[in-house]
């Protein structure tokens, strides 16, 4: 990525490590980014491809990592970029903000895309309170049943909780969570990361762990233990300090790292390391 619109890279990792959560898709332009969404205009703009992503964040010390679908088309997108690369691993769910279109017949299509072998996820899936562009009822229900496809398939869950919390944590209890859960972009307090904790649940750190008004975030991950931190982009979003405004990818995860080691008073390199063999724990050997 060598548009100007696009951040430097920042210094090398040491030690590698991989990005748990990203939209390949988005970047690359497979799905065109509407005027509402102008950082994925901006990272479209720039012209960027999945072996441009990969070499780029190869050069930074970020070997791998995982795109993640959000709907029906994104899902097998992403399972035939992880098919074809073998750095990319995808998660196939459809997302709760489009929990409308879980019918019975697309989960039925979800669940097997997740079957095959470069799909190491169901996700992300979840409950979104922030928005209302599903109903409460029918985020409920895909929620749930992306869970069973979890169970099913031996697949992690990768959860989006946007200001919900406490129903999150619920239904996992009332459903009977996956042996795997991911809370992608961790978004919750150390309160929350206790709680996390003690249920054996993966917590996975963004860009907003950076961010100056975020404290409850970076006392979150100060609670977290290492053998249960993940680490990630959301690319094109949620780039973290001092790229705000600016499309994010996988090449600035060293950002990230580097900001989880200060706050946990730990070295980077070992960072680095916990974090790759939590990902082998969580998606399975690369």
């Amino acid at each position: 990525m060598t548009s100007a619109q696009l951040p430097h890279p920042p210094a090398p990792l040491a030690a590698p490590v991989f990005d748990s959560h990203c939209h390949l898709d988005i970047m690359v332009g497979n799905r065109q980014a509407s005027a509402a969404d102008p950082v994925a205009q901006a990272a479209q703009a720039s012209a960027v491809t999945v072996d441009g992503i990969l070499r780029e964040a190869r050069a930074v010390g970020v070997t791998r990592l995982v795109t993640i679908g959000y709907d029906l088309a994104s899902s097998r997108w992403g399972a035939d970029v992880a098919t074809r690369h073998q750095d990319v691993y995808a998660g196939v769910a459809i997302h709760p903000n489009e929990a409308h279109a879980a019918t019975p017949e697309v989960l039925a299509e979800i669940e097997e895309i997740a079957r095959d072998p470069q799909v190491r996820a169901v996700g992300e899936t979840g409950l979104d309170y922030f928005r209302d562009w599903a109903t409460k009822e029918d985020q409920h229900a895909s929620f749930r049943a992306h869970i069973e496809i979890a169970k099913r398939t031996g697949k992690a869950l990768v959860i989006h909780d946007r200001d919900a919390h406490d129903d999150v944590l619920r239904v996992l209890s009332e459903e009977g969570a996956p042996d795997v859960v991911v809370f992608h972009s961790y978004s919750g307090d150390a309160e929350m990361a206790k709680r996390c904790t003690a249920a054996g649940y993966f917590m996975s750190f963004s860009g907003p762990v950076t961010y100056k008004n975020a404290n409850y975030l970076r006392e979150a991950a100060q609670v977290a233990p290492a053998e249960l931190i993940l680490v990630e982009t959301d690319a094109p979003y949620l780039p973290p300090v001092p790229h705000r405004g600016k499309p994010n990818a996988p090449y600035l995860i060293p950002l990230i790292v580097r900001c989880l080691a200060e706050v946990k008073s730990v070295d980077v390199d070992k960072l680095c390391n916990s974090i790759s063999s939590n990902g082998e724990t969580v998606f399975g050997a690369w």
